[in-house]
């Protein structure tokens, strides 16, 4: 939760902004911190480069999250959360990463560690899921895998 506040900050966006305004802050906010700006000042390039990355990686994480964004893709989400099981998952950073047997991997943030213990020793971490995580934590997609 806090890796959110901190791009909200970064962008100066709150949780209600839109995609679309949200693209507009990044664009302007892509403007002032192009490394191609610094031609000959290479202090200023190397700044605006990691500047920029932080941009880029804020942006696309609350892409990932925004509302607009979670509603598009809602009718997926919950054919996966419903229909398919669990195949893996793992905690790293309060971040619980599932992967599902259709091929869809999902991440929650803010998970505690306590609650991923109890999935863990959970008879089915899939209906564990379905009580605990699901609707309970801000998620995103974070990839798929192709199947052989």
């Amino acid at each position: 939760m806090k890796r959110i506040g901190e791009y909200r900050k970064l962008l100066g966006v709150d949780q209600s902004t839109t995609l679309k305004d949200l693209k507009t802050v990044y664009r302007n906010t892509m403007k002032d911190a192009h490394p191609d700006k610094f031609v000959n000042d290479e202090a200023g390039k190397a700044d605006a480069e990691e500047k920029s990355k932080s941009v880029i990686e804020a942006y696309h994480f609350l892409v990932s999250i925004n509302p607009e964004t979670q509603e598009k893709y809602k009718e997926e989400y919950t054919e996966t959360i419903t229909q398919s099981i669990i195949q893996d998952f793992y905690l790293e950073k309060s971040i619980l990463k599932i992967q599902h047997f259709n091929g869809k991997m999902y991440e929650y943030i803010g998970v505690p560690r306590n609650t991923y213990i109890k999935m863990v020793n959970a008879d089915s971490p899939s209906r564990f899921a379905r009580r605990h995580i699901y609707g309970n934590f801000i998620y995103r997609k974070s990839g798929e895998v192709m199947a052989d």
